[in-house]
């Protein structure tokens, strides 16, 4: 699977004619053999947690900033065994954090670490992180 190394370059797989999605996992043949599942009800979900990577149309600033924005929200997953990857899906149900479940997944890459750094940079230094107002 290719890997993404710039939060341009996955600008540019959001503007594909696919929703794309973001999912922190050990990865799509480990997510191939056992599904998502509610960790506070232990039920099995119908499909894969993923959240959208394309920002919705209120979204005014540089879509890099969502981008980044995004990638932060879950990457303390990554002590977890998770990596980040993106993913399209057909989109079956939604789960208990009204985040789209997905079935029919197809991988498209990979985040590597340099991006995830590139995020993180730019999160802290364009966002109010942590700002609840």
């Amino acid at each position: 699977m290719h890997t993404v190394t710039r939060l341009a370059e996955l600008a540019e797989l959001v503007e594909l004619d696919v929703p794309v999605y973001l999912r922190y996992s050990p990865g799509p043949e480990a997510d191939a053999v056992h599904p998502s599942v509610d960790h506070e009800s232990g039920l099995a979900m119908p499909g894969h947690s993923a959240n959208p990577l394309r920002p919705p149309g209120w979204w005014t600033l540089p879509t890099e900033d969502w981008l980044a924005r995004a990638v932060c929200q879950y990457r303390h997953k990554i002590g977890e065994g998770a990596r980040p990857w993106v993913l399209t899906g057909v989109v079956v149900d939604v789960g208990p954090d009204n985040e789209p479940l997905l079935v029919a997944v197809r991988p498209l890459a990979w985040l590597a670490p340099e991006l995830l750094t590139e995020a993180h940079d730019r999160y802290r230094a364009r966002m109010k992180v942590g700002n609840q107002t």
